[in-house]
């Protein structure tokens, strides 16, 4: 039931980009912006979110996940009841940097949480149910957006982060311990080393992929093809699918077989699928454009649980909070880039041959940066090793 809190918290942070994402061109229209400006209602989050996440992992360790997580929530729902009555894009983006900061001291503490009940060799397949819940929220968010969104106006989707902040914070306080390592506060020492910037750069390439292709897809589908909120959400539902689908996958694999055979082979996946879609003349708002986001999915979902476990294994425990929050920092740069090249790409316009080239240009750093780094997960040499494969 800990692991299931700890998910469900930071699965309602993953649903706040996807589901804000969806109603985005509603925003412009009512506070009567351009389209390409909305991109800062996601980069101020995911920027304020990154820049709490290392203090919020400090505290994590001296003062316990459950208090941490249960501030950021209060944040988070603060700053998500605030913006559902702004009347002006400057005040929107200064209570989505609230809820920012409200994440910035979630993240930690929840991912600290959710592996604390698992000895190394089995947190693979933990942190397999957490890139599931990824998944799902991806689903959710877009389809609840799109919902929202037609149905109720924009301000619908901040409104509906605050119960689900409340219900979260409950769960948390419920399953979580006050303290999640007796006796191990000693233990806390500073383990920036080799496998945690690896991962951290794969976590990085991994978000700003995944936020920066779905900003511009949402985009295209809504203002050239003709899409309503809603349908653009279902158009891209098969995404979120298949990174829920992988994620569990790839808990068993990294278990089995360690952390760079997934971490390599969803770069590969992404990277072949982002190299179809980049293709000049190939429908991009029809059932043809289904097939090659099936191995985008996929691929995207293999990363997510290589990177947290080679991170985590290569760290001693009491020092997880740090360890989680320099992941969670570079997922959310990570974030904050793909949302801000997304606006650049935008501010030229937003015709096909403008997304073929963002999807060429995403291949070319999963094939240049990503596979390289992905090589470099594993322990270091005079760290904490990696598990055995687990015996039968």
């Amino acid at each position: 039931m800990r692991l299931a809190a700890c998910t469900g918290a930071a699965a309602l942070l993953q649903l706040d980009g996807t589901l804000i994402t969806v109603a985005l061109p509603t925003v412009a229209r009512g506070l009567k912006v351009s389209s390409a400006s909305t991109a800062i209602v996601l980069s101020a989050y995911f920027g304020a979110y990154a820049l709490v996440l290392l203090p919020g992992g400090e505290l994590v360790d001296r003062l316990g996940a459950r208090r941490l997580a249960l501030v950021g929530l209060g944040l988070f729902a603060l700053g998500a009841g605030l913006g559902a009555l702004v009347s002006s894009i400057g005040a929107l983006v200064a209570t989505r940097v609230i809820q920012g900061v409200g994440a910035g001291l979630v993240s930690p503490a929840a991912l600290a949480g959710a592996v604390s009940g698992f000895p190394p060799e089995r947190r693979g397949s933990a942190l397999g149910i957490w890139g599931a819940s990824a998944g799902v929220s991806n689903l959710v968010g877009p389809l609840l957006g799109g919902l929202l969104t037609v149905w109720l106006g924009w301000r619908a989707d901040w409104w509906a982060l605050v119960p689900l902040a409340a219900v979260a914070a409950a769960a948390i306080a419920r399953q979580m311990p006050a303290v999640l390592h007796a006796g191990e506060t000693g233990l806390r020492e500073s383990r920036v080393n080799r496998v945690v910037l690896a991962a951290t750069l794969v976590a990085a390439l991994t978000f700003a992929v995944m936020i920066g292709c779905f900003y511009l897809a949402s985009q295209y589908l809504q203002h050239s093809a003709g899409y309503s909120a809603l349908g653009a959400s279902a158009a891209l539902v098969i995404v979120a699918l298949l990174v829920g689908a992988a994620a569990p996958v790839a808990g068993r694999l990294v278990d089995t077989y360690g952390e760079r055979l997934p971490a390599v082979l969803g770069f590969v996946l992404a990277a072949g699928g982002l190299a179809v879609l980049a293709i000049p003349g190939l429908p991009l708002a029809n059932l043809v454009t289904i097939l090659p986001l099936i191995p985008v999915g996929l691929g995207l979902g293999m990363l997510f649980v290589p990177t947290s476990r080679a991170a985590l294994n290569a760290t001693p425990r009491a020092s997880h909070g740090r360890t989680s929050a320099i992941l969670s920092v570079g997922r959310l740069l990570g974030a904050g880039v793909g949302a801000g090249l997304g606006g650049l790409v935008l501010a030229g316009g937003t015709d096909a041959s403008t997304v073929h080239g963002a999807m060429l240009l995403a291949c070319i750093l999963c094939v240049v940066v990503g596979i390289p780094a992905s090589t470099r997960l594993g322990a270091p040499r005079g760290g904490i090793p990696a598990p055995a494969s687990p015996s039968t």
